[in-house]
């Protein structure tokens, strides 16, 4: 990550956690979850699609970042809790993956990947963090670090979890700064050679577990000796030297600027003929810009979502796009799952919005709740993780609910279902649905019971599919109401403001009023007047600085039966 830092919640398993039990309790119930969603292995490309090789059906990496690059070199948290339950905990949030760090040095180097957990632990004085991995997970404990990441790699295969093995860093240490020496190739730590060297070993070391199913050859590319010419020569090097040892992986590119920036693929693609197995990767935060992500502050919420959305599809999203498109996986995002940041939560309405639109495949950053040491502090806290402080449970379940619609497949290449939409609210998680004894009342609830709708274009009606029936905008303040009058100015939707994600109709006395999630009583949808939307007369909000993203919602299509 650079700065500072750089469910599939189902009932059951959120009364759990809600409840604050441990992970352990949950084991079986992830066990049954991964029963009924399970796919086979190895994974290839089609389209911008990840598929099952053996049967052509769509894959959906829906990831969470469990990281082994920093000093120690152990995988995080096993000081805290059995490794059997840290996996089992992560099927049952939902994730059906980790994008799993490791440092090259740690492959390359014996007087790194040789020592044992013990000795690695011992060696930085973490005499507490011995001690929790020799009570929770004693078998590790004299493992080489090699061997110990090896263990970790085969119980996520345990749990069905597949690993993408990325290559983080040279030199074992938190990433990522301008000049650390591990950003670009040929900086102090990073020898392209050697990194070659490391794509070897690790190729070969897990060329036998299946799931095992992509590598990614490089974390963030950065720094001030960073230049196209080099980044086209290595990354070639680097794929065509995974693909030799392991043809059945996935290759994964990371791009330039902090992983940032692909644009440079559209003058001259990148021709890395490995078929049907290279994806694109890029990374999204709230401070992923060179002002360190002060706009969503201090500028209007639609405009600042207009442009960054903007940037993000151009600099690096478009390649899953246009006539040659490519699998593009978004390999790190994440907030301060503590709340607080108000970047983080202002951005991150905007991001959801997108990629459930466009249905990416994606890593959560991040797993860790904490570290055995990072940046010279013993046991420092990782407020973007996914996991609590001691990782006995989840640190916000209501993210893990915002984030459950990424979290399934919504488009289909193989079905034959029509494109439907899902409209989705993403301050809340919920799509909007239709019940009651009536079928008349609107609200929000799971995506997943989301009712399915078209829209007949900007300013057209908003129908519910199978029925003679469209969504009504009835008065200020009031729930919006299914009606059979469709074509009353009530009745006729428009998406306005900068950023799109206002959906307005017009009241009786032809005043604006926009889809409204926010009701403290219920999840009813109403409708209520504009906020920062229209404000000089052209749908744009150039001066209006409140937050309004309880009237944020998104057209989400899908083609699932």
């Amino acid at each position: 990550m650079r700065g500072l830092y750089s469910l599939f919640a189902r009932g059951p398993m959120y009364i759990i956690m809600k409840e604050k039990r441990s992970i352990a309790t949950i084991l079986f119930i992830s066990l049954l979850l991964f029963a009924s969603d399970s796919h086979s292995l190895p994974l290839s490309t089609r389209g911008r699609w990840v598929v099952d090789d053996a049967s052509g059906q769509r894959v959906k990496l829906a990831c969470v970042n469990w990281i082994s690059h920093l000093q120690a070199m152990v995988v995080e948290g096993l000081h805290k809790r059995p490794l059997r339950e840290i996996a089992g905990g992560i099927t049952a949030m939902g994730f059906n993956c980790v994008r799993l760090t490791w440092a090259t040095y740690m492959f390359t180097r014996p007087s790194y990947g040789n020592r044992s957990v013990a000795e690695s632990l011992g060696e930085l004085g973490l005499s507490e963090a011995k001690e929790g991995v020799a009570r929770n997970n004693p078998e590790l404990l004299n493992l080489s670090l090699v061997e110990a990441y090896e263990a970790v790699v085969d119980e996520l295969g345990r749990h069905g979890v597949m690993v993408v093995l990325d290559n983080h860093v040279s030199k074992p240490k938190w990433c990522c700064a301008e000049d650390d020496g591990n950003g670009f190739f040929g900086d102090k730590y990073f020898h392209p050679k050697e990194w070659l060297q490391g794509l070897t070993k690790v190729a070969h070391r897990f060329k036998d577990k299946s799931q095992v199913v992509a590598m990614s050859m490089r974390n963030e590319l950065r720094g001030p000796n960073q230049t196209e010419h080099i980044w086209y020569k290595q990354i070639r090097k680097g794929g065509r030297t995974i693909h030799s040892i392991n043809p059945n992986l996935l290759v994964i590119v990371s791009g330039l600027e902090f992983d940032t920036d692909l644009s440079f693929l559209k003058q001259k693609p990148l021709k890395l003929k490995l078929p049907n197995k290279v994806v694109f990767e890029a990374h999204w935060y709230s401070f992923s810009s060179i002002t360190g992500g002060v706009e969503w502050t201090e500028q209007p919420l639609n405009q600042i979502c207009h442009n960054r959305t903007e940037w993000f599809e151009s600099g690096a999203a478009f390649v899953g796009t246009g006539s040659n498109p490519a699998p593009f996986f978004l390999s790190e995002f994440g907030i301060d799952l503590r709340g607080v940041n108000p970047r983080d939560n202002r951005f991150f309405g905007c991001f959801l919005a997108f990629v459930a639109q466009r249905d990416l495949d994606w890593a959560l950053w991040t797993l860790q709740g904490s570290y055995y040491y990072r940046d010279g502090v013993v046991g420092q806290e990782e407020t973007y993780g996914v996991l609590d402080y001691n990782w006995d449970k989840p640190r916000n379940p209501k993210f893990l609910k915002r984030i459950r619609i990424l979290q399934d497949i919504l488009q289909d290449p193989n079905s034959n279902v029509p494109k439907y939409h899902l409209i989705f609210h993403p301050r809340s998680g919920r799509c909007v649905s239709v019940k009651g004894e009536g079928q008349d009342q609107i609200h929000g609830r799971n995506c997943k019971k989301g009712s399915r709708w078209s829209h007949d274009g900007n300013g057209g009606a908003i129908r519910l599919m199978g029925s003679g029936l469209c969504l009504k905008a009835v008065g200020d303040g009031l729930p919006a109401k299914l009606s059979t009058d469709c074509s009353s100015p009530q009745a006729r939707w428009k998406l306005i403001s900068k950023s799109k994600l206002h959906i307005a109709a017009m009241d009786e006395q032809g005043k604006p009023l926009c889809l409204d999630g926010k009701n403290s009583n219920s999840s009813s949808i109403l409708t209520r007047t504009c906020i920062c939307a229209l404000q000089d007369g052209d749908g744009s909000d150039l001066d209006c600085l409140t937050n309004p993203q309880r009237q944020w919602f998104k057209f989400v299509p899908s083609n699932l039966p």
